[in-house]
């Protein structure tokens, strides 16, 4: 499956944002706000870009995917739903105690996941694992990861970043969702990571920045990441915190918590275009 249409892409990245509400509302906590920055990310590479079979998720040809941001994981389960790896009625389930769809993704028990993740900062080294192996096999797949710019203030993304570009991973590509909203605050008032893309830069990597809402930004840079050889790339996606719902919008009090019946209500009509 790839579709290049962009507004049809853009309408399933609106289905995502919508399936976000309505998991971290059934589930009663979760993390909206940067689920939502990342879903027009997330849109491109399932729908677009990656190389993936929902009736076989373990085809060891298959393209991979690191959610290092894990608190994200509504965007993620929402994606893997509209993909077609399971039923989009899983996704009221989400938190429940008996669901697979826990608040981080675990790739035991939920199809499509390729890492289980939670713990900040370690899915780039995830990631360049899979880049390694993918290497030794020669195999032709390519290995994306999606960071947040709070995130990267863990000092083991730098370490993984120094070893991406040591060992050449052109098969690598991280992402950084760029929204500038941590949980305590700005990024630059917890603990300032600018400037993002000089420093991935210095560590070896191509970086390439964009709007993270901009389909054929995201399209193009995804096609530039191929092109390029002997090192990473970093795709820097500048994005809004809670995009598409105005009362989440670049506001921190969003990152994790849910809404209540009438935010609720309020934002899947505003997500539906009936407000």
């Amino acid at each position: 499956m790839k579709i290049t249409n962009r507004e049809e892409l853009q309408k399933i990245a609106n289905e995502i944002r919508i399936s976000v509400i309505e998991e971290v509302y059934a589930g009663k906590s979760g993390h909206p706000g940067g689920s939502l920055s990342c879903a027009d990310i997330l849109t491109v590479l399932y729908f677009n870009q990656m190389e993936i079979d929902a009736t076989n998720p373990q085809t060891s040809k298959r393209d991979r995917f690191v959610l290092s941001k894990g608190h994200c994981s509504p965007a993620l389960y929402a994606t893997l739903a509209q993909r077609g790896f399971f039923k989009k009625e899983d996704l009221f389930t989400f938190r429940g105690i008996d669901s697979i769809l826990q608040g981080h993704p675990d790739m035991k028990k939920i199809p499509g996941v390729d890492m289980s993740t939670g713990s900040l900062g370690q899915g780039l080294s995830a990631a360049n694992g899979m880049a390694m192996a993918a290497k030794l096999n020669q195999d032709t797949n390519r290995i994306y990861c999606l960071l947040g710019d709070g995130e990267i203030e863990e000092g083991q993304v730098w370490e993984a970043a120094m070893s991406a570009a040591h060992y050449k991973l052109d098969n690598l590509c991280a992402i950084v969702d760029n929204n500038n909203l941590q949980i305590d605050g700005t990024v630059e008032e917890v603990m300032n990571s600018y400037p993002i893309k000089e420093k991935f830069a210095s560590f070896g990597f191509h970086v390439i920045s964009i709007d993270g809402h901009d389909m054929g930004q995201l399209i193009n840079a995804f096609e530039e990441a191929k092109t390029i050889k002997q090192k990473p790339t970093v795709i820097i996606a500048k994005t809004i915190k809670g995009k598409g719902v105005s009362f989440m919008e670049n506001q921190v009090g969003w990152h994790g918590k849910a809404p209540n019946e009438e935010q609720y209500e309020i934002a899947l009509k505003e997500l539906r275009g009936e407000a």
